[in-house]
């Protein structure tokens, strides 16, 4: 793959990501998708990516750095054994563990940056997914880089200490939390931040100190042909689907539940389907403590066909989350036909439209609020048609995988044209 940049030909594409199975989030299916559509735009890409793996195109090459994975599903926050660390970045991990702190983006970072510093004429462009480890800026010096910023994690943090029960829970999340500041310092000096809604521009700004000239708008995609109308499929009266891959307080599934047992406390016989493993954890309790775990089933692990079969299932998805940087399953429900309950926050407005045309809103953080549009929604098969198809319209028109990879490399051109990346290109020629 050596050889010197052609302005005019494929790139070459390395692309990292420490977390990014479809499964863990957005990014993941971010990965997945945009990964898939640059190699369809004729583009070669090498992914390099930590636990849990991603999935990829059969055509994509993946470079499996693996993380001494303390944060697995069966075993979160689990101790290392001393003959598991044999690196450096092994001890980094494994010493912020014991201070409380999550360290894969910087050790993600230090590993990536090990193998991209033996292979600098590999590639033309490095395309980092929001890792945004000090070592991306040893990356930067050597090879051009770009950053995928979805939303600034502070958001995260905001919500969970808002919502921590304690100050001793408030402190250990501040802890936690601590590779937000990392990320803030590192996007601040990246030559360009690509952010996938004008609200997490604004956000990122406002919260990491961002310039707002280093990032650009580049929205994220759906496959329309995947995620599409299954006119054959029987809808279930009150089945009610949402996602909950990430259970954080960000994604609000707290007031989902405690708007379902409003409504079942009405006398309303809905269910509800989430897409996302069951965790213990708060959820759980609360799921327990409503009386609401026989109305319930998790589903995951299944292909994207099997989803778009849950979503023709149900009469309406939805999307309860206190904030949102873009919101992947708003687009892909929607995309479907199905009608979309969605709060206003963060980017969803912005993606979603408005009340009563595209989706049914309501104010996010009020349960209350979230089952009377819920109610609205199960009561009128009409309101539940016109607003899928509009939905469904919407999606169609603005976002695809194409598109997103098509302004994508856009702006790979236009970072690699930065003088300071042609200095670094023609020391290869």
């Amino acid at each position: 793959m050596s050889g010197a940049y052609d302005p005019n030909g494929p790139l070459r594409i390395a692309y990292l990501t420490y977390r990014g199975k479809p499964h863990v989030g957005g990014q993941g299916v971010y990965t997945r998708h945009l990964t898939k559509a640059l190699v369809d735009l004729g583009h070669s890409v090498e992914v390099f990516g930590g636990q849990p793996y991603p999935v990829l195109d059969d055509r994509i090459t993946m470079h499996k750095l693996p993380s001494l994975d303390l944060f697995n599903d069966q075993y979160p926050g689990r101790i290392p054994g001393y003959w598991e660390i044999k690196t450096w970045p092994d001890f980094v991990e494994a010493a912020r563990l014991f201070r409380g702190q999550f360290a894969e983006p910087l050790t993600f970072s230090k590993r990536v940056y090990g193998e991209l510093k033996q292979r600098v004429n590999d590639f033309d462009l490095v395309h980092d997914n929001q890792c945004l480890g000090y070592d991306i800026l040893k990356i930067e010096k050597i090879i051009p880089t770009i950053v995928t910023l979805h939303h600034p994690i502070t958001r995260d943090r905001e919500l969970e200490m808002t919502h921590a029960a304690t100050p001793k829970r408030r402190r250990s999340l501040k802890r936690w939390y601590s590779f937000v500041e990392m990320q803030g310092e590192v996007a601040s000096k990246m030559p360009r931040i690509v952010v996938v809604s004008e609200n997490s521009i604004n956000d990122i700004h406002k919260d990491m100190g961002v310039s707002r000239d280093r990032m650009r708008l580049v929205p994220v995609g759906v496959d329309p042909d995947l995620f599409k109308p299954l006119p054959n499929v029987a809808r279930k009266p009150g089945q009610l689907i949402t996602t909950a891959s990430a259970d954080v307080a960000l994604k609000g599934l707290s007031f989902l539940l405690e708007a379902m047992a409003q409504l079942r406390a009405q006398g309303r016989e809905i269910r509800l389907t989430i897409i996302g493993k069951p965790r213990p954890g708060h959820s759980m309790d609360l799921i327990e403590s409503l009386g609401l775990k026989p109305f319930i089933d998790f589903v995951s692990g299944v292909p994207d066909e099997r989803i778009v079969e849950l979503y023709a299932e149900a009469e309406l998805a939805v999307v309860p989350s206190l904030y949102e940087g873009f919101s992947l399953p708003a687009i892909e429900a929607m995309s479907t036909g199905i009608c979309l309950v969605a709060t206003d926050g963060g980017a969803l407005p912005e993606v979603t439209g408005t009340d009563n045309d595209t989706v049914l809103q309501c104010p996010a953080a009020d349960a209350p609020a979230l089952a009377a549009t819920i109610a609205r929604g199960l009561d009128s098969a009409e309101l539940r048609a016109r607003v899928g198809e509009a939905g469904r319209q919407r999606v169609v028109e603005r976002w695809s995988w194409r598109h997103c990879a098509s302004l994508t490399v856009d702006q790979y051109r236009e970072v690699l044209e930065m003088p300071k990346n042609q200095a670094l290109l023609a020391k290869r020629r």
